[in-house]
């Protein structure tokens, strides 16, 4: 099959042939319909994830048909349109056994734990309990984001956060993750604040519903977080940092209302430095969210049917696999256009 792969972190990738996935038992391969360029692939790609065994293959959010099954898989059959969570958990761990397969003590990550979704096909073990149906109507783009930026952000939000209606929630970085985290706090009835050096990505937070924008490039850190303070009346109730930047995510918990609480999502290169003590001062709460279960998607899946969320708005670009190395690239570089890029494995 057809593959982008790196042989060397943060060397050039290459579209090449690799060979064919084989469905293990429990697992199947997956005829890869679409998938999101994202951040985390190009964490793994310069070298910042543990466990990337070279050469590697990656990609981690997707929608496709099941191709072929391997021994012991009962609930899906070959054609069925599926997603996966980035996290497929095992479904025998205390941590699943207890409905918390996200952090699975023995997860699998396509893309990161073996080959992923940069290819025509990719593998997913222990699909009984991963595989996620999603209907023929649904837009692959806004298919092959629930598995990762999407699912992540609303898990963040809704369960993590338990936002509120009317509540504020400031969203700092307006990428993929920040623009699906504006798109599903507006849905639960929030007030939304983004926040970016992006004025395209701050237009597409408006049009996902932000109520106000905030372009950082020519304020100080102070200064965002007065103008959050002033626009919410008190400071935010929820915050939510996609980029995994140290001085981000202290003007996330700086704009934060006492006994706020803030989400981190973005990944951090380093080990950051927090602001301790504006959290013990304001009694704020940190959680993380890492990704979420298959089990938990349906309540997520029945507000995409309703309309009330709409992923493939987020969708600004679509890529063929030739162009996936450049567009990795460019996103190291920052010079990525706003909104969520997908590419088209089998389209040429």
């Amino acid at each position: 099959m057809r593959a982008v792969y790196y042989e060397s972190f943060s060397s050039m990738p290459i579209v090449g042939e690799v060979p064919d996935p084989v469905a293990p038992d429990g697992g199947v391969v997956i005829a890869v319909e679409a998938t999101g360029l994202c951040r985390s692939d190009v964490h793994a790609w310069t070298g910042h994830d543990d466990g990337v065994a070279l050469p590697h293959v990656p990609g981690h959010e997707f929608v496709g048909r099941i191709e072929s099954i391997g021994a012991g898989v009962t609930r899906f059959r070959p054609g069925q349109r599926v997603t996966v969570p980035f996290v497929c958990a095992c479904g025998r761990c205390p941590e699943c056994l207890g409905g918390n397969g996200q952090v699975c003590r023995n997860q699998t990550q396509p893309g990161f734990t073996h080959w992923g979704s940069y290819a025509e096909r990719v593998v997913v073990t222990s699909a009984d309990v991963n595989l996620i149906v999603v209907p023929d109507a649904l837009d692959a783009g806004a298919a092959a984001i629930l598995g990762c930026r999407f699912a992540t952000s609303y898990r963040g939000l809704a369960a993590q956060a338990q936002v509120r209606q009317g509540e504020w929630v400031l969203v700092v970085g307006c990428g993929g993750v920040g623009l699906s985290a504006v798109m599903i706090a507006t849905a639960l009835g929030a007030r939304v604040i983004g926040v970016d050096i992006s004025a395209q990505a701050l237009d597409l937070a408006e049009a996902a519903g932000a109520e106000h924008v905030v372009n950082s490039t020519d304020l100080t850190d102070d200064e965002v977080v007065a103008l959050v303070r002033d626009l919410t009346g008190d400071g935010a109730n929820v915050s939510l940092e996609a980029l995994g930047r140290e001085r981000t995510t202290a003007v996330a918990l700086r704009s934060l209302a006492r006994r706020g609480r803030h989400v981190q999502v973005g990944l951090f290169a380093n080990a950051p430095r927090i602001p301790m003590g504006d959290v013990i001062a304001g009694e704020l709460t940190i959680v993380g969210s890492h990704g979420m279960s298959a089990a938990e998607y349906p309540t997520m899946l029945e507000l995409v049917a309703s309309g009330r969320l709409r992923p493939q708005d987020l969708v600004t670009r679509s890529l063929h696999l030739d162009d996936a190395p450049a567009a990795m690239m460019a996103m190291e570089a920052g010079t990525s256009p706003a909104g969520v890029t997908i590419i088209r494995p089998g389209v040429r």
